[in-house]
């Protein structure tokens, strides 16, 4: 019983091998080009953030607070530090805790920061004089006394 290999066995093993590996190094894996979309919360807004000294932030132009224990993750959903964005604003997705702090948020890619998410609106304490002839609309939050008489009542 031989239980030596013939030379001409172990050469074309070794070729088998080379051509295996040469082949999965140059052919293309579509799985590799390929950037995983993550999938944010339902209740997630989008904002312009910017940490001016951290804790603080503004957001939206808007002064506001991380809370203790943020979560901020990069665009390869990595954690990221906060004074690491000190003086850079950048398009995030961000969820508030139960106290209205900014609890978690997601620094968007270009192709995330494309698609249309509430909270990008700009908050502003005046009224245009064409914003007056609007319908008045009741959000929930107005109290009884306040609330727009309509005719017939």
């Amino acid at each position: 019983m031989n239980r030596c290999l013939h030379l001409p066995t172990i050469r074309f093993v070794t070729m088998l091998v080379i051509a295996l590996i040469w082949a999965s190094i140059s052919l293309p894996n579509p799985a590799a080009a390929q950037t995983p979309q993550r999938e944010f919360p339902a209740a997630a807004r989008r904002g312009v953030l910017e940490v001016t000294a951290p804790p603080a932030v503004l957001l939206n132009g808007m002064a506001e607070r991380l809370s203790p224990g943020a979560r901020i993750k990069g665009v390869n959903n990595m954690m990221v530090m906060s004074a690491a964005l000190v003086g850079q604003p950048v398009v995030v997705n961000y969820l508030r805790d139960m106290q209205g702090l900014i609890h978690e948020v997601w620094i968007l890619s270009a192709e995330e920061a494309r698609e249309k998410r509430a909270g990008m609106a700009p908050v502003r304490n005046y009224v245009f004089g064409s914003d007056a002839d609007a319908p008045k609309v009741d959000d929930g939050k107005t109290p009884f006394n306040r609330l727009p008489k309509y005719p017939g009542q």
